[in-house]
């Protein structure tokens, strides 16, 4: 199964396109509903592909861990995402993708993989409220395919996030202020639980902020408010301090809202921090190449919050209004 993974080099060639490989799969047929839904993951979290070895269950172990396996000597936790997801079937998981992201490897039980799927994230449109109700935020994007399939991309790092139990509250009792509630922060990702994250460590520096839920709505958004400041006589960064951004949003990516902003006089002096659980010294080189002033791994609030603390303070006086 391995050989559908190309090599990191040929895959990161996308970044910076606006485009971005999938690998396709499916959790097995719903016995409430008779159907079988395709589900994607970006290929970059996707490490290998393997029949599924024996697990070993161990004890309180979170919901939908079905236990641990050996990994060349590392213990690797495994999540039957079906349990997970909600969909009621017998089928077996006989299949299983090893994943590598925000510093974590766990393994994933899926029924079967299908094909690797190369597209535009502008194919990629954010799911209607009902379906993201109806799966608790845990589908960030659909895309149809040429036979009519509509492929859901899960987001695995909500997935992540409630398996491991790491969302400690005492690492964002330990957040400093910085006392600059004239500040904003505008941020753009499409993970409920990265949104959350991310305004729980500004709410605990006490920064303003502003949220859009993909590299497009953001994108427009800013412009919106450099046509408002230009109005009013003021420059962008007198109502935009610093733009924190993920890498993997439907309709534009980190990437290209990046070159945007970084290629657009408007936004002068405004520093642009990636925010990403794709976290490899390749992305972030990726990230440098279109403009970025930093970059952050997701889930570590204390270093997110240092960072920002370390941008806005440096660029409070180009921020603060004349």
């Amino acid at each position: 199964m391995s050989e559908l993974l190309k090599s990191i080099d040929a895959r990161t060639k996308l970044a910076g396109t606006n485009k971005l490989e999938i690998l396709l799969f499916s959790l097995g047929t719903d016995s409430r509903t008779g159907r079988r839904e395709t589900f994607g993951i970006n290929v970059f979290k996707v490490r290998e592909v393997m029949r599924t070895p024996p697990i070993t269950a161990a004890p309180e172990m979170p919901a939908a861990v079905e236990g641990m396996v050996s990994l060349r000597g590392a213990l690797v936790p495994v999540v039957d995402l079906a349990l997970y997801a909600g969909v009621q079937t017998d089928t077996p998981r006989d299949i299983m993708i090893v994943t590598e992201y925000a510093g974590h490897t766990q393994g994933f039980l899926v029924e079967g993989v299908d094909t690797i799927l190369r597209l535009d994230w502008s194919q990629m449109k954010v799911p209607p409220d009902m379906l993201l109700a109806e799966m608790g935020g845990l589908v960030t994007a659909v895309t149809e395919l040429a036979d009519g399939r509509l492929v859901m991309m899960m987001d695995v790092e909500k997935v992540l996030s409630e398996t491991t139990n790491y969302d400690d509250e005492f690492v964002y009792r330990s957040i400093k202020p910085i006392d600059k509630p004239e500040l904003t922060v505008f941020f753009a990702d499409d993970s409920v639980v990265a949104r959350k994250q991310i305004e729980r460590t500004l709410q605990a520096m006490g920064v303003k902020y502003i949220a859009a839920m993909n590299g497009r709505e953001a994108w427009d958004e800013l412009e919106k408010m450099a046509a408002y400041a230009n109005s009013i006589g003021r420059p962008a960064n007198a109502m935009i301090s610093l733009v924190l951004t993920d890498v993997e949003m439907p309709e534009m990516d980190g990437y290209i809202l990046t070159k945007k902003i970084k290629s657009d006089p408007r936004f002068v002096g405004i520093p642009v921090i990636m925010h990403s659980s794709l976290s490899g010294m390749s992305n972030q080189q990726l990230g440098k190449s279109v403009g970025v002033d930093e970059y952050v791994a997701k889930f570590e609030p204390q270093r997110l919050s240092e960072t920002l603390a370390r941008r806005l303070l440096g660029n409070a006086d180009v921020a603060l209004p004349a």
